[in-house]
């Protein structure tokens, strides 16, 4: 057999590592190290849910579920969406169960695009959507927000990145890296330049219910939107339930069924007992989620103080579990800060460029993790500050 070209698809050969694994990776080879680099929250799934899990076992139910999931499941997370969004969606043709929002995202990708159709990805983003949608045939299409815009996306931004490739629009709020949210009139303005670009709108909305400062406004809740817009949601943030790998996704039905159909080949169905589980959190665990928020609240507020204490300017996160400091006052750029920050004081922070150019001049700092621990990563973080920019 002949060894002279490379065994890896081209594709797959050219996708860059993640810049998040890299500093976990790295962490856990320092035992002593604060990690401030992963979201992911530091509770335990809450224990109704753990016991549906364990109950689920011990009565043998270890056999697939329908590819769309559990019909409770569905039904549950249909009535959830109407209950805190007023969404309207029927469980049996417009709601699928997948393993994790990424899935989801991921399904939503190769089920609209077509080969060579791009897709416009605000960023700074999470660090998957560029490399799913290029392993879905399509073409990502970077459009920059801006800390002066409080990482809102601007209509005259999309209208720049825009070309006649472009099928969908795949934007996350409230959002990682940056903590921002979409107020109404900017989230309104967004959807109506997406219906008069026929762009179908991949909305992650996984931090809807970690928002502070007000309520979260679903893109597929505004006037008219709902008909183009696949709603991704899941798990594993508001219910700390991360290693269960539980999402959904709600839209129309010839999305949601090209997506279930690409869903069937490829894993068939999502984990039996997640969804058992999950079917009993999200009808019995609403004090659990407030608590956490509030927890989330005050890591946030002591954060974003300590930080701007050690002389770095940070936008104030409206949701989900991170800060996002300009680190311009050191002259270091975001991934020697990173760098430096976890040999000289062994804190794990991402370089604000693991989630686009935009994100230059910026790192993440995650504070789903106990208060003692932030304030020890923020002493270590204003040590090393004070020496960069001294």
């Amino acid at each position: 057999m002949s060894t002279s070209h490379s065994r890896v698809a081209k594709r797959v050969a050219d996708l860059p590592p993640s810049g998040i694994r890299k500093f976990f990776e790295l962490v856990e080879r320092m035992p002593d190290a604060i990690s401030l680099a992963i979201g992911e929250p530091d509770f335990t799934t809450p224990w109704r849910g753990r016991e549906s899990a364990i109950y689920s076992l011990e009565k043998g139910h270890t056999h697939y579920t329908p590819t769309r999931g559990l019909q409770e499941l569905r039904d549950a997370v249909a009535s959830y969406l109407e209950r805190r969004f007023g969404l309207s969606y029927h469980p049996d043709r417009e709601v699928l169960i997948t393993v994790g929002a990424a899935e989801a995202i991921d399904l939503a990708l190769r089920a609209i695009l077509n080969p060579g159709e791009a897709v416009l990805i605000p960023q700074p983003c999470f660090v998957s959507y560029p490399p799913c949608t290029v392993l879905a045939g399509g073409v990502p299409l970077p459009v920059p927000t801006r800390v002066e815009h409080d990482f809102q996306v601007q209509v005259s931004d999309l209208e720049a990145a825009c070309d006649d490739r472009a099928r969908a629009l795949l934007m996350c709020y409230p959002n990682n890296p940056t903590g921002a949210v979409m107020d109404r009139e900017a989230l309104e303005g967004v959807m109506r330049w997406a219906e008069q670009n026929d762009l179908i709108v991949i909305a992650d909305e996984i931090y809807a219910e970690l928002h502070y400062d007000g309520g979260h406004v679903s893109a597929a809740a505004l006037p008219g939107a709902r008909d183009r817009t696949v709603l991704i949601g899941g798990f594993s943030k508001a219910w700390a339930m991360t290693g269960w790998r539980l999402g959904f996704a709600a839209g129309p039905q010839d999305l949601i069924g090209g997506m279930a159909k690409v869903h069937a080949y490829t894993v068939m169905c999502a984990p039996t007992m997640a969804q058992e589980a999950a079917l009993d959190v999200l009808y019995g665990c609403d004090g659990e989620v407030a608590a956490m928020r509030r927890e989330y609240d005050q890591r946030r507020r002591v954060i974003v103080r300590r930080l701007r204490d050690m002389g770095l300017d940070c936008f104030e996160p409206k949701g989900a579990f991170y800060a996002f400091p300009s680190i311009a006052r050191t002259g270091l750029t975001s991934e020697q800060f990173a760098e430096r920050l976890l040999q000289e004081e062994k804190v794990a922070v991402v370089p604000g460029t693991a989630f686009g150019e935009c994100g230059e001049g910026f790192v993440r700092c995650s504070y789903a993790t106990s208060l003692p621990t932030l304030e020890e990563g923020m002493a270590r973080m204003a040590r090393f500050v004070a020496r960069a920019a001294g």
